[in-house]
Protein backbone atom coordinates (compact mmCIF):
# COMPACT_ATOMS: atom_id res chain seq x y z
CA UNK A 1 0.00 0.00 0.00
CA UNK A 2 1.33 3.42 -0.92
CA UNK A 3 0.05 6.97 -0.79
CA UNK A 4 -0.17 8.68 -4.15
CA UNK A 5 -0.85 12.42 -4.23
CA UNK A 6 -2.89 13.25 -7.34
CA UNK A 7 -4.42 16.65 -8.04
CA UNK A 8 -3.84 17.74 -4.46
CA UNK A 9 -5.49 14.71 -2.84
CA UNK A 10 -3.93 11.68 -1.17
CA UNK A 11 -5.02 8.27 -2.45
CA UNK A 12 -4.17 4.93 -0.88
CA UNK A 13 -3.09 2.67 -3.72
CA UNK A 14 -2.72 -1.08 -3.40
CA UNK A 15 -0.78 -2.01 -6.52
CA UNK A 16 2.54 -3.52 -7.50
CA UNK A 17 5.26 -0.83 -7.28
CA UNK A 18 6.16 -1.52 -10.92
CA UNK A 19 2.62 -0.69 -12.11
CA UNK A 20 2.67 2.21 -14.57
CA UNK A 21 1.07 5.38 -13.22
CA UNK A 22 -1.27 5.53 -16.23
CA UNK A 23 -3.01 2.31 -15.20
CA UNK A 24 -3.63 3.57 -11.67
CA UNK A 25 -4.91 6.93 -12.91
CA UNK A 26 -7.36 5.38 -15.35
CA UNK A 27 -8.36 2.13 -13.65
CA UNK A 28 -8.23 2.97 -9.94
CA UNK A 29 -8.78 6.73 -9.78
CA UNK A 30 -11.04 6.99 -12.88
CA UNK A 31 -9.05 9.93 -14.23
CA UNK A 32 -9.28 9.33 -17.97
CA UNK A 33 -7.73 12.41 -19.58
CA UNK A 34 -4.32 10.75 -19.91
CA UNK A 35 -4.66 8.25 -22.74
CA UNK A 36 -2.99 4.95 -23.52
CA UNK A 37 -1.29 5.49 -26.85
CA UNK A 38 1.85 3.48 -27.44
CA UNK A 39 2.68 2.18 -23.96
CA UNK A 40 6.34 2.92 -24.69
CA UNK A 41 6.69 6.62 -23.82
CA UNK A 42 6.94 7.56 -27.48
CA UNK A 43 3.65 9.31 -28.34
CA UNK A 44 2.83 11.64 -25.43
CA UNK A 45 -0.87 10.80 -25.10
CA UNK A 46 -0.34 9.74 -21.47
CA UNK A 47 1.55 12.87 -20.33
CA UNK A 48 0.96 14.17 -16.80
CA UNK A 49 2.94 16.53 -14.59
CA UNK A 50 4.99 15.17 -11.68
CA UNK A 51 6.50 17.81 -9.42
CA UNK A 52 6.38 20.37 -12.22
CA UNK A 53 7.85 18.13 -14.93
CA UNK A 54 5.98 16.55 -17.83
CA UNK A 55 6.32 12.75 -17.73
CA UNK A 56 4.98 9.82 -19.72
CA UNK A 57 2.69 8.06 -17.24
CA UNK A 58 2.69 4.84 -19.28
CA UNK A 59 6.35 4.20 -18.41
CA UNK A 60 6.52 5.80 -14.95
CA UNK A 61 6.24 3.13 -12.24
CA UNK A 62 4.46 3.90 -8.99
CA UNK A 63 7.65 3.24 -7.01
CA UNK A 64 9.11 6.51 -8.32
CA UNK A 65 6.16 8.60 -7.12
CA UNK A 66 6.15 8.29 -3.33
CA UNK A 67 6.04 11.83 -1.90
CA UNK A 68 5.62 13.47 -5.29
CA UNK A 69 2.72 15.57 -6.60
CA UNK A 70 1.00 14.22 -9.71
CA UNK A 71 -1.22 16.56 -11.72
CA UNK A 72 -3.55 15.39 -14.45
CA UNK A 73 -5.64 17.47 -16.83
CA UNK A 74 -8.59 16.97 -14.48
CA UNK A 75 -6.57 18.72 -11.76
CA UNK A 76 -6.09 21.91 -13.74
CA UNK A 77 -9.68 23.04 -14.08
CA UNK A 78 -13.26 22.05 -14.74
CA UNK A 79 -15.70 22.52 -17.61
CA UNK A 80 -17.21 25.41 -15.66
CA UNK A 81 -13.86 26.89 -14.57
CA UNK A 82 -11.23 25.83 -17.11
CA UNK A 83 -7.59 26.54 -16.40
CA UNK A 84 -5.92 29.03 -18.76
CA UNK A 85 -4.34 26.24 -20.83
CA UNK A 86 -7.68 24.44 -21.18
CA UNK A 87 -9.51 27.63 -22.02
CA UNK A 88 -6.91 28.63 -24.61
CA UNK A 89 -7.04 25.25 -26.35
CA UNK A 90 -10.84 25.54 -26.53
CA UNK A 91 -10.85 29.14 -27.72
CA UNK A 92 -8.22 28.46 -30.39
CA UNK A 93 -10.03 25.24 -31.37
CA UNK A 94 -6.70 23.43 -31.14
CA UNK A 95 -8.14 19.93 -30.86
CA UNK A 96 -9.29 17.88 -33.79
CA UNK A 97 -9.59 14.20 -32.87
CA UNK A 98 -8.64 15.01 -29.27
CA UNK A 99 -6.60 11.90 -28.50
CA UNK A 100 -3.25 13.64 -28.01
CA UNK A 101 -4.56 16.98 -26.77
CA UNK A 102 -4.65 16.22 -23.03
CA UNK A 103 -0.99 15.23 -23.16
CA UNK A 104 -0.11 18.30 -25.19
CA UNK A 105 -1.94 20.54 -22.73
CA UNK A 106 -0.08 18.98 -19.81
CA UNK A 107 3.33 19.35 -21.46
CA UNK A 108 2.41 22.95 -22.43
CA UNK A 109 1.32 23.63 -18.84
CA UNK A 110 4.67 22.37 -17.54
CA UNK A 111 6.46 24.61 -20.07
CA UNK A 112 4.44 27.68 -19.07
CA UNK A 113 5.11 27.03 -15.38
CA UNK A 114 8.84 27.41 -16.00
CA UNK A 115 8.78 29.80 -19.00
CA UNK A 116 5.93 32.29 -19.03
CA UNK A 117 6.85 33.73 -22.45
CA UNK A 118 7.92 30.84 -24.68
CA UNK A 119 8.83 31.40 -28.30
CA UNK A 120 7.44 29.28 -31.11
CA UNK A 121 10.77 27.41 -31.07
CA UNK A 122 10.42 26.75 -27.31
CA UNK A 123 6.90 25.39 -27.78
CA UNK A 124 7.87 23.24 -30.76
CA UNK A 125 10.84 21.79 -28.86
CA UNK A 126 8.69 21.07 -25.81
CA UNK A 127 5.96 19.37 -27.82
CA UNK A 128 8.38 17.41 -30.05
CA UNK A 129 7.81 14.11 -28.17
CA UNK A 130 4.10 14.23 -29.02
CA UNK A 131 2.68 12.45 -32.02
CA UNK A 132 -0.26 14.16 -33.70
CA UNK A 133 -1.40 13.64 -37.23
CA UNK A 134 -4.52 15.81 -37.21
CA UNK A 135 -2.90 18.95 -38.55
CA UNK A 136 -3.79 21.53 -35.90
CA UNK A 137 -0.17 22.37 -35.09
CA UNK A 138 -0.51 26.09 -35.81
CA UNK A 139 -3.62 26.26 -33.62
CA UNK A 140 -1.72 24.48 -30.85
CA UNK A 141 1.07 27.07 -31.05
CA UNK A 142 -1.53 29.86 -30.88
CA UNK A 143 -3.21 28.15 -27.92
CA UNK A 144 0.01 27.97 -25.90
CA UNK A 145 0.72 31.66 -26.57
CA UNK A 146 -2.92 32.47 -25.70
CA UNK A 147 -2.60 30.51 -22.43
CA UNK A 148 0.58 32.42 -21.59
CA UNK A 149 -1.30 35.71 -21.99
CA UNK A 150 -4.20 34.41 -19.88
CA UNK A 151 -1.81 33.31 -17.15
CA UNK A 152 -0.37 36.84 -16.99
CA UNK A 153 -3.72 38.27 -15.92
CA UNK A 154 -4.87 37.92 -12.35
CA UNK A 155 -8.55 37.78 -13.21
CA UNK A 156 -9.73 35.83 -16.21
CA UNK A 157 -12.70 37.21 -18.15
CA UNK A 158 -15.53 34.76 -18.91
CA UNK A 159 -14.73 32.17 -21.58
CA UNK A 160 -16.10 32.79 -25.07
CA UNK A 161 -18.88 30.48 -26.11
CA UNK A 162 -18.95 28.64 -29.40
CA UNK A 163 -15.45 27.15 -29.22
CA UNK A 164 -14.73 23.43 -29.53
CA UNK A 165 -15.64 21.64 -26.35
Amino acid sequence: MMTLKVNGRDHQIDADPDTPLLYVLRDDLKLNAAKYGCGLGQCGACTVIVDGRAVFSCVTPLLLLEGKQVTTLEGLGTAQQPAPIQRAFMEEQAAQCGYCIAGMMMRSQALLQRNSKPTDADIRAELAPHLCRCGTHMRILRAVHHAARLMETAELPPAKSGGAQ
